[in-house]
């Protein structure tokens, strides 16, 4: 749960109330055992030409926060008719991780889709994974993009709660959905049917999605709604039919507080009521009243931005009423990044730089775009994202409006009037229907083994794993079967394919060829089943009149000069020193680390490339206190023993485990690295599952490597596949003399970084490199901050 997502005591005004809380208890065990993942995906540019590389940064939350429950994310990318046409398995760090395509030069021009999904994502309704169109453009395609502008928009109407009540002053969203183009100025009005020349109510259009009026109807007369835009399109929509008696929900939605009322025609006085108010999944208010036609407040102080569900019950706990709102739409909880240090030029082909100012620990993901370009962050942001589409499904004109400065909060609450939540329905809840978990979560990269002996299966038998590290020597791991023959390696981290020999443990002489081991990956990619959402391009002859976009132009004189560039590459690192230490670390963590011994979450410490003041103490248990959130050293009976969150950890020495009193012997100025390793990981799946402590000798080498005399190639082998690997994204260094025979420089992405680690209280400074004409840049800079539960975002166009 969010930290400020709090529960309301609330008051009964109702001594009698019958209800015996059926709805609260199924709720808690919905939100406890079925917690809902949603995604954002952020695209190094908008569009594509086809035989580009397309970047991508993926944002996996659980609720507001991001999610803890899911290690791998699974990205596909189809065609216009639903082929697959490429997959990627991506590692998911603190919610984060990061791939890229390489498309196809024979993909023809057209409209594509990019499914991201979790696992855990695939036991619950499919309409929440995130599906992206992308525009993929081939000049030398028979067929162009060209926008829609045939087909039409229509109206829809949606009293608020539902209920519309002879008498009763009811507020009325009008939501526009197009295939083709939205109408940007339109309106409509009320008339009576028997009176269509009296307009008894007027309205214009809030946004491209909706519009927004009030009207009280009275009894035995029908109404219908004229909705019309500039360019004379106009729906006749029926009003319906307004009822005698029942219960109407108000809601307003103000920074200080959520006030509602109970309005009510025609119902027996003695009638009590339950409200409950929901935020993602959870229950926040709770108030059960006995009388109507009253004001009641819910604060918002306590409250997290997001979507509130009021739902009202009656005594016997059905549905009457429900409606949407968002809580303190004018007041956006963002953590706003400092940027410091600008030097930007509008000279051409010019080095530019900027500083993040540090103030905690946390990661950005950075893009920088030439001012002239569009990027997706445009349209859907991750703001949007985690408050808006990642819990509505429905589709929506350019959602990232509504989270803005200066963005219109009627507009974002008669889009929510029009909506309903769909991530449970309370009928369903009630009558104790959950859903079924098919998919668990796995600890990142997991496969099942199977070790037979002449055909049979081999129980309770040790297995002597073999992996072969390039130039660093071997690294040996024993894992042990059940009474079935089966074993688990869990928790692998690792890209592309890895390869390994194995042999039975040396107490039983079994031939090398009557010994088989099977592998078969715990996880795979889910088939879509839904539709893909309809595009608002159609496809046409291309002419050879036809003139290439803008944008698409500069795209295919970009390519054109990419080999270039990818040849005579130098990756920016920051300019900070340790920018260059922690490259050093991460190629040390590299070369020490076994397959076995890989995690997402890891805290590495070099004393190689930095002795970080170690040298001091006579225990590197001592010198770890303090240093890792969560681990704790204490001294107990003359022995530093280590602990996460009160749990015991192991701890190994170079990879093989060893007791807490053996490392006391070991001089510091011995070790080339220790890693501390949260929760699961591979190298534990003998029993230990808390973490570990990995402490690396300087054996072999200032790095530590050893090298092993058995030949493993003398043993039989097997490979086993790991994530896909990650294109580097290139950026041309102008103050290299080797790249001033670039002709023409158009880039419209001048800097992409999707993972900028920053330290507590340090800053990081962005450089990039100007292309030939751009005048001004688009920073989009996007994190969450670990401390607060906020997101990061910063989204300008500098000049």
């Amino acid at each position: 749960m969010p930290k400020k997502l709090l529960l309301f005591a609330a008051l009964s005004t109702s001594p009698y109330f019958i209800a015996q809380d059926k709805a609260e208890s199924a709720l808690k065990t919905f939100a406890e055992k079925f917690p809902q993942e949603k995604i954002h995906i952020v695209l190094d540019k908008k569009n594509y030409l086809a035989g580009d590389n397309l970047w991508f940064k993926s944002f996996v939350f659980d609720g507001y926060s991001p999610s803890q429950i899911s290690t791998s994310l699974f990205v596909e990318l189809y065609d216009s008719n639903k082929k697959q046409i490429d997959k990627k398995l991506i590692p998911l760090l603190n919610g984060e991780g990061s791939g890229s395509f390489t498309l196809s030069e024979n993909l023809k021009e057209d409209v594509y889709y990019m499914r991201a999904y979790t696992a855990w994502m695939t036991n619950f309704n499919e309409d929440f994974q995130s599906i992206q169109p992308i525009e993929i453009y081939n000049p030398s395609s028979p067929e162009k993009l060209t926008k829609d502008t045939i087909s039409s928009w229509s109206a829809s109407l949606y009293p608020e709660s539902g209920t519309f009540i002879e008498g009763i002053n009811t507020k009325f969203a009008v939501r526009i959905k197009s295939k083709g183009s939205y109408p940007t100025n339109w309106g409509g009005y009320i008339i009576e049917t028997e009176k269509p020349n009296n307009k008894l109510v007027t309205f214009k259009g809030l946004d491209e999605n909706t519009g927004l009026f009030k009207f009280t109807p009275q009894s035995g007369k029908k109404y219908q709604l004229i909705v019309e835009d500039d360019k004379g399109k106009k729906q006749n929509i029926d009003l319906p039919s307004s009822s005698s008696s029942g219960i109407h929900l108000q809601v307003v939605s103000k920074a200080e507080a959520i006030t509602f009322t109970l309005k009510s025609k025609n119902i027996q006085e003695a009638q009590s009521y339950k409200i409950l108010g929901t935020i993602n999944n959870q229950l926040v208010y709770k108030a059960r009243i006995s009388s109507s036609d009253q004001n009641y407040s819910i604060p918002t102080e306590k409250l997290v931005n997001g979507i509130l569900q009021l739902t009202v019950f009656d005594e016997k706990e059905n549905v009457i009423a429900q409606r949407l709102c968002f809580v303190q739409p004018e007041l956006l909880k963002i953590k706003k990044p400092s940027l410091q240090s600008l030097s930007l030029s509008e000279s051409s082909r010019s080095s530019n730089s900027f500083t993040i100012k540090g103030t905690e620990e946390s990661s950005y993901t950075v893009l920088v775009l030439d001012g002239k370009s569009e990027s997706s962050e445009d349209e859907n942001s991750l703001l949007s994202s985690v408050w808006l589409t990642g819990d509505i499904h429905s589709e929506i004109y350019s959602p990232a409006q509504y989270f803005k400065k200066g963005s219109n909060p009627d507009a974002l609450d008669a889009l929510l009037l029009s909506e309903k939540w769909t991530r449970f329905d309370w009928k369903l809840l009630l009558s104790g229907n959950y859903p079924t978990i098919k998919y668990k979560p796995e600890p990142y990269i997991s496969y099942k083994g199977k070790v037979s002996i002449q055909g049979k299966p081999a129980a309770n038998t040790d297995l002597n794993l073999v992996f072969e590290m390039p130039n660093h020597g071997t690294k040996f791991y024993q894992v042990k079967t059940d009474t079935n023959g089966f074993f688990n390696l869990n928790g692998l981290v690792f890209e592309d394919s890895i390869k390994f020999s194995y042999q039975l443990n040396e107490e039983k002489k079994v031939p090398k060829e009557q010994v088989q081991v099977f592998l078969q990956p715990n996880y795979s990619f889910i088939s879509y089943l839904g539709n893909l959402p309809s595009s608002h391009f159609n496809l046409s002859k291309r002419l050879e009149k036809d003139q290439l976009p803008v944008e698409i132009t500069r795209y295919v004189t970009t390519k054109s000069i990419s080999k270039i560039i990818n040849e005579k590459i130098t990756n920016i690192e920051e300019v900070k020193i340790k920018g260059q230490k922690k490259n050093l670390t991460k190629k040390l963590n590299a070369q020490l680390s076994g397959p076995l011994f890989k995690s997402g979450n890891e805290s590495v410490f070099d004393f190689v490339n930095d002795n970080n003041g170690a040298q001091s103490y006579t225990n590197i248990l001592q010198w770890l206190q303090g240093r890792v959130a969560g681990l704790s050293i204490t001294l107990e009976q003359g022995t530093y023993i280590p602990r996460f969150r009160s749990n015991p950890i192991g701890i190994y020495l170079d990879e093989m485990p060893v007791d807490a009193s053996s490392i006391s012997s070991i001089p510091v100025s011995d070790i080339a690295m220790v890693k501390v390793i949260k929760g699961y990981f591979a190298g534990g799946f003998a029993g230990n599952t808390n973490g570990a402590i990995a402490i690396y000798t300087r054996r072999g080498g200032s790095t530590g490597s050893i090298s092993d005399p058995i030949q493993s190639t003398q043993l039989k082998q097997i490979t086993i596949t790991g994530y896909d690997k990650e294109t580097p994204f290139p950026n041309p260094d102008y103050s290299n003399d080797s790249f001033k025979n670039i002709s023409q420089d158009v880039r419209s992405v001048l800097y992409w970084n999707p993972y900028i680690e920053q330290q507590s209280n340090e800053s990081t400074t962005v450089q990039f490199y100007n292309n030939d004409d751009a005048k001004n840049y688009k920073i989009i800079i996007m994190g969450f901050d670990r401390n607060n539960d906020l997101p990061i975002y910063y989204n300008e166009i500098m000049k």
